[in-house]
């Protein structure tokens, strides 16, 4: 993943923004990167949907100045005021579910801004002071949507493919409402589009949301596209099984992570030890890449503590294209494993990160999950941290 900008488009033109790895905005810790994050709202939508009831979903369109979240945040409110997924640190979600029961209601899509940035700030009485400004787009989702865009989002996200929808934030135009969703062309779900929305400007857009991750604008004379593509999350591989691997797993579940387990030791690669991973493998660490198919891991974590069984993982790893590798364990030992890898070493240069994590401080299982995951957190999101080995 990398850290991405965005910028409004005109008369046909989409501009997109591209901030240097690692880069992020000045004074704050998030990157202004895509935030459609669809896993906190599948429970909630997959409930209401079961029983017919339709929702509001709120898509974040526009920000200005410090904001707790960017363009693309989503949040997922039903008609007895329950809601998934978080527009800000819970200061606006209570008035955003009241708007929210109108258009569930009606039907009909509401644009919601909030201002934070006036001397007087005093919003509701709570005071925020977040020096900050958005505009949230309500369009309802159900039975009279075909349930678009979450089912085809919903959908994405399961196989754990890349795409992008776009909505319709402004128009003056009456063949253009606003709320109306465009999906990919080949998507084959929801209502017939409007002839404008089904130009090849729009899917452009939506392929090129998808391909780099990056959100965007698309605005005619008469009507503004807000296009976001589907966040997925980071695959993560941890390579060995052990007791100290179950936090780290813990805490990568936590975030949304997928992670697969490997492990040679039947009594280690159990999938009932980890109830949140996505797969445990039982296989030798010589035949992993013939057991496991290693594209599209974001990361890869040695951590089996049996010297030999390390070793055969970075050989196999080397071999790969994974773009972090994380070998646990203390300078000596990576300096030893480097020298038998003899010839293949050269292929995790720039790759490698040993000792693996961030130094936090914290000698307990936990800590060192904790400074794993951190690291990979950082890395995945494009943040800067200390140089690979």
């Amino acid at each position: 993943m990398r850290c991405w900008g965005t910028a409004p488009v005109r008369a046909r033109r989409a501009h997109w923004q591209r901030v240097p790895p690692g880069s992020r905005a000045p004074g704050w810790h998030n990157c202004p990167r895509v935030e459609a994050t669809l896993g906190p709202l599948i429970p909630l939508y997959e409930r209401e949907r079961a029983a017919g009831r339709a929702m509001a979903l709120g898509v974040l369109v526009h920000t200005i100045g410090s904001t707790y979240r960017k363009p693309g945040a989503l949040i997922l409110i039903a008609a007895d005021g329950n809601y998934a997924g978080l527009i800000s640190g819970g200061c606006l979600e209570g008035d955003l579910r009241e708007r929210a029961r109108a258009v569930i209601t009606s039907g009909t899509a509401a644009s919601v801004r909030y201002d934070t940035r006036s001397a007087d700030d005093l919003l509701w009485g709570l005071g925020l002071g977040c020096e900050g400004a958005m505009q949230i787009l309500l369009l309802q989702v159900g039975p009279a949507t075909g349930w678009q865009p979450l089912a085809h989002l919903a959908t994405a996200l399961a196989a754990h493919e890349r795409t992008a929808i776009g909505v319709i934030v402004d128009s003056a135009d009456e063949e253009v409402r606003p709320g109306s969703v465009v999906l990919p062309s080949d998507a084959g779900a929801g209502a017939p589009l409007p002839r404008p929305l089904r130009a090849s400007a729009a899917q452009e857009l939506l392929r090129r949301a998808a391909a780099y991750g990056e959100t965007g604008w698309l605005e005619e004379s008469s009507w503004k596209l807000f296009v976001l593509p589907l966040s997925l999350p980071p695959r993560i591989l941890l390579l060995g099984a052990g007791p100290d691997a179950l936090p780290v797993v813990d805490l990568a579940v936590r975030l949304g992570w997928k992670v697969t387990l490997v492990d040679h030791r039947a009594g280690y690669a159990v999938q009932g030890h980890f109830p949140g991973a996505e797969r445990v493998l039982l296989a030798r660490p010589e035949t992993l890449s013939g057991a496991l198919d290693l594209t599209g891991f974001a990361a890869a974590v040695v951590m089996s503590h049996h010297l030999p069984s390390d070793l055969a993982y970075l050989r196999e790893l080397s071999a790969s294209a994974i773009p972090y590798v994380g070998l646990l364990g203390p300078a000596v030992r990576r300096a030893r494993l480097l020298a038998d890898l003899g010839s293949d070493a050269g292929a995790l240069q720039g790759r490698l990160h040993a000792p693996v994590g961030l130094p936090l401080g914290g000698r307990s299982p936990e800590s060192i999950a904790l400074a794993i995951i951190a690291q990979l957190h950082a890395f995945v999101h494009g943040a800067s941290f200390p140089t690979a080995t």
